[in-house]
């Protein structure tokens, strides 16, 4: 379970990075940029709705901040 939230939240880092360094390294570049914030916004959304399943399935339980 850790694994997989760990690797979609490096995909998602990567996704972010690949957006940055393209828009820093080319002006022509807008479609390349869009592509990887597209890719960071659907895998946030995946990691948010993967989480909400696994919860709900009982695969994660919630607990208290001490």
């Amino acid at each position: 379970m850790k694994i997989i939230v760990v690797l979609m939240i490096l995909g998602i880092l990567f996704a972010l990075g690949s957006a940055m360094f393209s828009l820093i390294r080319s002006k022509d570049s807008s479609k390349r940029t869009v592509k990887a914030l597209t890719l960071r916004i659907s895998l946030s959304v995946a990691l948010f709705l993967f989480l909400m399943l696994s919860y709900r399935l009982g695969w994660i339980q919630p607990h208290g901040v001490y």
